[in-house]
């Protein structure tokens, strides 16, 4: 009876797949990354044009989410990581959950929640089956409860629950088996106080904002990668001076090689130096593998979901170019760009004074108002889950929201291809 249950329930959501998905506006997912700073997994958020329905309030909404999560691809969302799904008591009491695949779902339940016998038999049933079960918002040691024994991860939100109040919540939680999820981890003093406080993984931004080091020297070689992305701006190329650049600098040149010979560039034959690499990709390509590898050196010291972003972010401005009148070359440089402060631990406004940038392509770096950081605007809007924003921008451009959500599945493909193969 429960096997058909299950297999009429994964019907009954696989039919209206067709019927919600034409609801979703925007897909996005936000890492959450452990002490080394590697991705753990993801919390998966999704917007139907009127609210949004990464917690869902109701039946339909959690329908449509569990849709379209199925309609995108959890692996794909999650990159095999454990993907972290908002859900109802109802979607798990019914078994709607079960058109998730087991070992990567993580389902996420409002800590409030008050738990029926009904809904805690469910979760039992589930985690036996390879679901993991996640509380989020949790916030008192009044909260815990049989819920709370049966979770796999127990999340915080840092900002809401003061120091105080925190240390008392989490000596409630000594005993717990659930691994501490701190969320809304925003800067690096946020990061250092939820690591003191025993906090094992951390959901938000606080490691695209590392503090900027005071009289902060950039090394030698990656003074030869900012001279390399200033040769680049000049058009034509110098294609000889910059083979001698990279010379320079044998880590950048292996990469560079690395990157011709793989399918990211798609190149049939192979080659062995950077000469004969220059001559075979091209001006335009080079630009954009130079960029790619002198961004990979960046990075090395930071968490590799921030490299991750920069080539999403460039990726994405560069295949959105076109819709907003824009260079794609530049588009490319300004996404990717975007995320070297952090790597080299400057002020972005120290970078752009480095780089012969064109003045809109420095205000679009800096937050100003030029057209040219517009898609910028719109990725980092999408990160954060700012909907409504980026709603704003769709409107005022004419576009639609199919259109960049395709470039931005496009732009996650490649940037996962690349990150591979420059790392």
């Amino acid at each position: 009876m429960v096997q058909m249950a299950t297999r009429a329930t994964a019907e009954k959501s696989a039919d209206s797949v067709q019927k919600q998905a034409g609801e979703l506006r925007y897909v996005a997912r936000q890492p959450i990354l452990d002490l080394g700073g590697k991705a753990h997994g993801y919390e998966l958020l999704f917007w139907n044009g009127r609210e949004p329905i990464a917690r869902p309030q109701g039946d339909m909404a959690t329908r449509t989410m569990l849709d379209n999560t199925i309609l995108f691809g959890l692996e794909k969302l999650s990159r095999g990581l454990p993907a972290f799904v908002n859900c109802t008591a109802e979607s798990v009491t019914s078994e709607w959950v079960k058109v998730l695949p087991p070992r990567m779902t993580v389902l996420e339940l409002s800590a409030g929640e008050e738990p029926s016998e009904g809904l805690l038999t469910a979760c039992r049933t589930l985690k036996a089956s390879g679901f993991r079960l996640a509380l989020a918002g949790f916030s008192g040691e009044s909260e815990r409860g049989p819920l709370t024994d049966l979770a796999d991860y127990i999340k915080v939100e840092i900002d809401k629950v003061r120091g105080p109040e925190r240390q008392k919540m989490l000596r409630g939680l000594q005993g717990v088996q659930a691994r501490l999820v701190a969320q809304n981890v925003e800067t690096q003093e946020q990061y250092g106080i939820a690591c003191k406080d025993g906090f094992e993984l951390f959901q938000g931004y606080y490691f695209c904002r590392p503090e900027p080091l005071e009289s902060h020297k950039i090394p030698g070689n990656r003074l030869v990668h900012l001279e390399i992305m200033e040769d680049l701006q000049n058009d034509p190329v110098d294609m000889r001076r910059l083979s001698q650049l990279v010379m320079c600098d044998a880590s950048l040149a292996y990469r560079l090689l690395r990157l011709v010979n793989s399918p990211v560039c798609a190149m049939r034959q192979e080659v062995t130096s950077i000469q004969a690499a220059l001559m075979l990709v091209g001006e335009s390509a080079f630009r954009r593998m130079a960029m790619l590898a002198i961004a990979t050196d960046f990075s090395t010291d930071q968490p590799e979901e921030i490299l991750r972003m920069a080539l999403e972010r460039g990726r994405f401005c560069e295949l959105t170019a076109g819709l907003f009148g824009l260079a794609p070359s530049e588009q490319y440089l300004i996404g990717l760009v975007s995320l070297f402060p952090a790597m080299l631990r400057i002020l972005m406004e120290d970078l752009v004074r480095m780089l012969p940038l064109r003045v809109a392509a420095r205000e679009a770096l800096l937050g100003g108002n030029a057209s040219e950081g517009v898609p910028l605007h719109w990725i980092v809007c999408q990160e954060h889950g700012d909907w409504k924003e980026c709603d704003a921008i769709v409107r005022s451009s004419g576009l639609n929201h199919e259109q960049l959500m395709h470039c931005h599945a496009d732009a996650v493909a490649w940037a996962e291809a690349a990150f591979k193969f420059g790392s």
